[in-house]
């Protein structure tokens, strides 16, 4: 094997043992680093045919719905010998920097907890690992997808306020995106279905528990509480719970209030919160029979899992005053 002489490269290296050594000597010396290349090239394409077994999961770290189904995640992927890299999304890391940790760490598929990117990155993404999209509902997907119906999950919760006798049913909206937009239809439908059409109220808000306390202190300011306020999910229910509390307006007395996720928070006796549950160990199952599906079992065409919603009904409705 050619001497490597200090801060010399190859071409120096060569250069050097030629002069010493003309004719055989320099063919022999190239023949060595052709050696030398041949040997890197055989060992990187060695460790590229290495499976890893890894299943890349991108997750909002803000999210309990998230860590929960991160959790029912691992169990499914231990049970068929696969195990996970996560990837977190933050307020300052978006969602393409996520994904592109995942596939630095040769994640064999991808496992996309609420992805927001336009279909055709996602499918353009499918094309270098297969991608498992969770909880967002994909027109004409040319990937896996695992959701739960959302318009039907809020329209339950509809249904089952309007069968307490309320009317004044306020939804506090999830802003963009397609799982916001799904469910703010399910708000609309069902409305008109009771015949509240007249009644439908429609506030600005986003997945976060501020998002909730600033629309209840927009109604408080209002003059104008409705009975019941439904939210986009659990984090902005429980800061409508919040706003609700410190103005001394008492829940379910007054104001019914319900979420979406049937989190680990709602849970809590302090909130006992009616919501909507997506079975998130079901979604898990699902998502990584998807990926092993396409890994092992051979399945290229896409695949859509759509699981029914569950209302979960506990103390923070009742029939209005």
């Amino acid at each position: 094997m050619p001497l490597l002489l200090p801060g010399a490269g190859p071409a120096q290296h060569r250069q050097h043992r030629g002069d010493a050594h003309p004719g055989a000597g320099g063919a022999f010396a190239q023949l060595g680093d052709r050696g030398v290349v041949g040997a890197r090239v055989a060992e990187e394409r060695l460790l590229a045919s290495r499976r890893t077994r890894l299943l890349g999961v991108m997750v909002d770290i803000h999210s309990p719905f998230h860590a929960e189904l991160v959790e029912h995640l691992h169990t499914a992927a231990e049970e068929v010998g696969y195990d996970l890299v996560l990837s977190t999304q933050t307020r300052t890391r978006d969602e393409h920097t996520a994904v592109e940790t995942l596939l630095a760490f040769r994640s064999e598929a991808l496992i996309l907890l609420g992805p927001t990117a336009p279909a055709d990155t996602l499918a353009a993404l499918d094309r270098k690992a297969p991608v498992i999209a969770v909880g967002r509902r994909i027109a004409d997907a040319e990937l896996d997808v695992v959701r739960t119906a959302d318009d039907d999950g809020v329209s339950q919760t509809i249904d089952h306020l309007a069968g307490l006798g309320h009317r004044e049913i306020v939804y506090v909206d999830g802003g963009k995106g397609v799982i916001a937009t799904d469910r703010r239809r399910g708000y609309r439908t069902a409305m008109r279905r009771h015949g509240l059409g007249a009644h439908i109220r429609i506030l600005h808000g986003d997945k976060t528990e501020a998002a909730g306390e600033r629309a209840a202190r927009h109604l408080l300011d209002s003059g104008e509480l409705p009975t019941a306020v439904v939210a986009f999910n659990d984090q902005c229910a429980i800061g409508v719970l919040a706003a609700l509390s410190r103005a001394d307006i008492a829940v379910p007395g007054e104001v019914s209030v319900a979420g979406y996720d049937d989190d680990t928070l709602s849970r809590l006796s302090c909130f006992d919160l009616t919501t909507v549950s997506q079975n998130a160990r079901e979604q898990a199952r699902q998502s990584v029979a998807a990926a092993v599906e396409r890994l092992d079992q051979g399945r290229t065409e896409p695949r859509e899992v759509v699981l029914p919603p569950r209302l979960v009904v506990r103390g923070s409705t009742a029939g209005p005053a």
